[in-house]
């Protein structure tokens, strides 16, 4: 077997290069990788650097962690898997030794080794990786890998959806349409919410939203947000905003758009200081920020294979594994295009 990965070398640079075949380790699987999907965090480190640089200068810097692919082999202790299983997995390793990990909030582990990031920064743009057995899921036969690899995004969804409370009865407002807004806005559905207003300035993104579940789309480059959104749900506004974009305009735009006694849940990963006007929010309006997602893959794939959650119908480009740097260049080039891409390894 030979292996290779995506190296990041320098931001707007990468290069595919000659690696060793990992072994598995005690309770760990070999997969060979079929497909990764292309995350806004991945664009980022693509063309600035990783949201958080490494100590050392020289460590290698892979990309991509949403992925699927088949099992290989496995090493000792593993009972659950076999080769030729088909499965998507957790990119995030916790300790489970911390306290958030006794807790079952593993995603906060104060040791956290999540593809592509610190410690390690190893991606998933690979032919073959090493995963622990206990963050690997199997996927059902009526789930593509495309699918099992968008499990990871679509958890994102769930777990702001799911944190937010959302229910039947509720209104919901949800800025920016790009795949995590999308997810959102599927999860949201799902737990039954009566009114669901997408903002984006791409109509793309907007048609997509609409096809999705969206009872209504607010086109932000034509339209004020604030007094579109109200029009459509009231002047009381929306029991939960998701803020999805992470955008400081959109954020600070959140707290007109929350009803009293409503929530504010900031889900995109938003840079610098976002002013808040609390006159606005002080009747009982909770602030809160969700992080990836902790216990969420099981319920989600079982959405995906039972087709509650439509993945793959956002997925506007896939490329193929040789062509990973056209795949980012693109990806930073023609946002408005590109709803979600995906490069395909195998094949």
């Amino acid at each position: 077997m030979k292996n290779t990965q995506v190296t990041l070398v320098v931001p707007g640079t990468t290069k595919i290069e000659e690696v060793p075949v990992p072994k598995p380790g005690r309770g760990e699987v070999l997969i060979q990788v079929d497909t990764v999907g292309i995350c806004g965090s991945d664009v980022h480190s693509f063309e600035s650097g990783p949201f958080i640089p490494p100590k050392d200068p020289n460590q290698k810097i892979g990309l991509g962690h949403e992925c699927a692919g088949t099992v290989v082999s496995v090493g000792e202790e593993v009972e659950d898997f076999k080769a030729g299983d088909r499965v998507c997995i957790e990119p995030g390793v916790p300790c489970g030794e911390c306290r958030f990990c006794h807790e079952g909030r593993y995603n906060l582990c104060l040791k956290m080794d999540f593809m592509a990031t610190q410690p390690n920064y190893r991606g998933a743009l690979t032919n073959y990786l090493v995963h622990p057995a206990s963050m690997t899921y199997h996927l059902p036969d009526t789930m593509s890998f495309l699918e099992g690899a968008l499990v990871e995004p679509a958890s994102v969804g769930m777990h702001a959806a799911m944190e937010a409370q959302v229910g039947p009865g509720k209104k919901v407002v949800i800025l920016g349409a790009g795949c995590i807004g999308l997810m959102t806005l599927q999860a949201a559905r799902l737990m039954g919410a009566d009114d669901i207003v997408v903002v984006d300035m791409m109509e793309k993104r907007l048609e997509m939203a609409r096809r999705l579940g969206a009872t209504a789309t607010v086109d932000a480059s034509r339209e004020d947000t604030v007094s579109a959104c109200k029009a459509i749900l009231g002047e009381l506004g929306a029991d939960v905003v998701f803020e999805t974009a992470g955008s400081r305009v959109t954020a600070a735009q959140a707290p007109s758009l929350v009803m009293r006694g409503g929530k504010i849940m900031i889900v995109g990963t938003i840079p610098g200081e976002t002013p808040i006007d609390f006159l606005k929010i002080n009747r009982e309006v909770s602030i809160q920020t969700v992080f990836r997602y902790a216990n969420r893959y099981p319920m989600t794939i079982r959405a995906i294979a039972e087709k509650r959650l439509d993945v793959a119908s956002m997925v506007t480009h896939i490329f193929p594994y040789g062509e990973s740097q056209r795949a980012f260049e693109e990806s930073v080039k023609n946002k408005a295009d590109i709803i979600k891409g995906a490069i395909e390894i195998k094949g």
